[in-house]
């Protein structure tokens, strides 16, 4: 339907609760939320007051003076987004996605509210200063590469990496589903990759509901639990181990995997919880997209996204962010030549070896091994080709 001077909307039922710099919206219907400067916020207020989208631009030129004003381009974009009823009384059919996820519900809030409050959200900001004081004066307890090999069958040391991984994996996103459901939000678990892993990831979308100082504690959770198995870990290995090596060592594993997590969080030029929590600090919400944009002028080979457009006043947020994206990339590569590359070698090394050797006690190990690297292998393209 061609939009004219006359012509009037009806918008669905909006949430509209302002934000940091700008204004969150919400679809009642369908759970989707956008962010829009005020003058937006005021051409929706128009609309819903009846006036015809010409009355309406007159208005914002006479209100925004020094801003251009196209209200047909805004109202189509609203017609995209499924936030238009009707056009001059006839229907804008529309097909709505609805996320009335009721996940987790059946966790009751004020339990949440016992892990994530006021007070538990300091301490586990003292616990993580504590461990990072723990580590500088206690260097034997900074992970190493080996510790990933606590037997000499590969095997088992991948499935019991794997198994550890897994419950630290858990712990971490019902960290994330206990903060929300602090504020009796729902919750919904999905599979997806970073990079190399497979990861679970709690959906935290409903959060938008909540405002901004209230959302990084969410963000924050799965770490904070991290915090206090590590600080755990860290008094058991300095105090109970010495006369128990598999303890020891499975502390170590322990310790290992929650740092090399740590290190991804740090990946800026992922989604990762580090990520949202500076995209909130902020006030910017599309700096992985925007920052791609700005760095395009530098690395020519860097993907862009084109799907969103930065705020006038988000540009020193970017440039901030741009370092943060680059720095991720820098510890990546560090991560890659201090561990990750170290225990591929040693692995491939034990498991060539032992496969020169069908007679060996560690042949069918490392069948198997190579095996359950393959199964690990097919589980991450699975995630990958799901997302894509």
């Amino acid at each position: 339907m061609k939009l004219t001077h006359d012509t009037k909307l009806t918008l669905y039922d909006l949430n509209i609760r302002p934000d940091k710099k700008h204004f969150i919206v919400e679809d009642s219907a369908s759970g989707d939320f956008y962010e829009m400067p005020k003058i937006c916020i005021d051409a929706i207020s128009y609309m819903k007051n009846n006036e015809t989208l010409g009355e309406i631009e007159n208005q914002l030129k006479a209100d925004y003076p020094e801003d251009e004003v196209d209200i047909y381009s805004f109202t189509e974009q609203l017609v995209e987004f499924g936030l238009v009823k009707d056009i001059n009384g006839e229907a804008v059919v529309v097909s709505k996605n609805t996320h009335s996820s009721k996940g987790f519900e059946w966790i009751p809030s004020a339990i949440a509210k016992i892990f994530f409050n006021k007070v538990t959200n300091k301490l586990y900001m003292l616990l993580l200063v504590i461990n990072i004081s723990l580590v500088v004066f206690n260097p034997e307890l900074m992970p190493h590469y080996s510790d990933i090999f606590l037997f000499e069958s590969m095997t088992l040391n991948m499935l019991t990496y794997m198994a550890l991984s897994l419950v630290l994996i858990i712990i971490h996103e019902y960290g994330h589903i206990l903060a929300i459901r602090s504020h009796n939000l729902p919750a919904k678990l999905d599979i997806g990759n970073r990079l190399f892993l497979v990861v679970f990831e709690t959906d935290l979308s409903p959060a938008w509901k909540l405002a901004p100082r209230e959302r990084n504690p969410l963000y924050f959770a799965g770490m904070s639990f991290e915090q206090v198995v590590i600080f755990i870990s860290f008094l058991t290995m300095l105090f109970f181990t010495e006369s128990n090596s598999i303890i020891a060592g499975l502390l170590s594993m322990v310790v290992l995997d929650i740092f090399i997590k740590s290190i991804y969080q740090l990946s800026f030029f992922m989604k990762t919880d580090m990520y949202y929590i500076v995209e909130n600090w902020t006030g910017s919400y599309n700096l992985m997209e925007n920052g791609k944009q700005y760095l395009s002028k530098w690395i020519p080979f860097l993907k862009k996204d084109d799907t969103t457009e930065a705020f006038d006043d988000e540009l020193p947020a970017i440039r901030l962010y741009s370092w943060f994206y680059l720095l991720g990339i820098l510890l990546m590569f560090l991560l890659l030549g201090f561990y990750i590359i170290p225990q591929t070698i040693h692995a491939l090394y034990h498991v060539i070896e032992n496969l020169w050797l069908p007679n060996g006690p560690y042949f069918w190990d490392s069948v198997i091994f190579l095996g359950q690297a393959i199964l690990m292998i097919g589980l991450l393209l699975y995630a990958k080709l799901k997302n894509s």
